[in-house]
C-alpha cells in the first residue's frame, strides 16, 4: 500500500491550504499543523479531508498524531 502525507494529498488534489480550511471549518494555520504532524487531529476531521482529497484514511501517512 502506498502511503502519502496529508500535504501531498492536498497537492495532488488541487487545493490550498485556504481552500481546505474553509471546506473543513477550520484556520489554514491549523491546517498546516495537521501536516506537519505538530498537532493532533481528530478521526473525523481525518475522514473529511480524505473525503477531500479523493484518498482513503489507509493511504495517509499521519506520523502519530491521530485521537479518537
Amino acid at each position: 500500500m502506498t502511503q502519502i502525507t496529508l500535504k501531498a494529498a492536498r497537492i495532488n488534489a488541487g487545493y490550498t491550504l485556504k481552500q481546505v480550511a474553509g471546506a473543513v471549518g477550520k484556520n489554514p494555520q491549523t491546517i498546516s499543523k495537521y501536516e506537519k504532524d505538530s498537532s493532533d487531529i481528530s478521526l473525523g476531521l481525518l475522514q473529511k479531508l480524505s473525503s477531500l482529497y479523493g484518498v482513503t484514511i489507509d493511504n495517509l501517512f499521519l506520523g502519530k498524531k491521530v485521537r479518537k
